[in-house]
């Protein structure tokens, strides 16, 4: 058993999740995780997917892809046992207007409380800046002195920032 890593990226249009999945499907590989989405009218999705099928076939079946203008990447990775979630799940909401800087400056709060962002999504609508992150933070941080610092840091970016827990059902 391999496990695959499989990438498209392009503009976007009908069908092309339900394209890859079949071609995926037909060369017998296993569609495992994935996460899709629109970036500013661009297609961007990423499949773990695991086979017997080596990375040639897999890239030489989604070849119409390509044809299509869509770039796609396929490569091996290990195979890794799931990782325990690292602490407690928070969720981290930034809403104002954009600015260079934003991502870099809160994630690295983050990372230097010891907490690992496992899912984050931005949107940048007219001049209206909104991130959304899905944080473990590890048992036993000061949850407080890290709100307080997200706080300081939004405030110097001009934005506003909330740190909630949640419950992994939510998520």
């Amino acid at each position: 058993m391999s496990y695959l890593a499989v990438t498209v990226v392009g503009h976007d249009r009908p069908g092309i999740i339900a394209q890859a999945a079949e071609v995926l499907a037909s060369v017998g590989m296993n569609l495992e995780d994935s996460s899709m989405t629109l970036l500013r009218g661009h297609f961007a999705m990423t499949l773990i997917c695991a086979g017997t099928v080596p990375v040639a076939e897999v890239e030489a079946a989604l070849s119409p892809l390509v044809v299509d203008a869509l770039t796609v990447t396929v490569r091996e990775i290990e195979e890794e046992d799931e990782q325990p979630a690292l602490g407690d799940p928070y969720l981290v909401t930034v809403h104002g207007a954009d600015r260079l800087g934003i991502v870099a400056r809160l994630a690295g709060v983050i990372a230097a409380a010891g907490g690992n962002i496992t899912d984050l999504t931005t949107r940048l609508v007219g001049d209206l800046y909104v991130l959304i992150a899905e944080v473990d933070v590890p048992t036993g941080t000061d949850v407080e002195a890290l709100e307080a610092t997200i706080s300081r840091v939004a405030t110097e970016l001009g934005v506003e920032a909330g740190l909630r827990p949640v419950e992994r059902d939510d998520l």
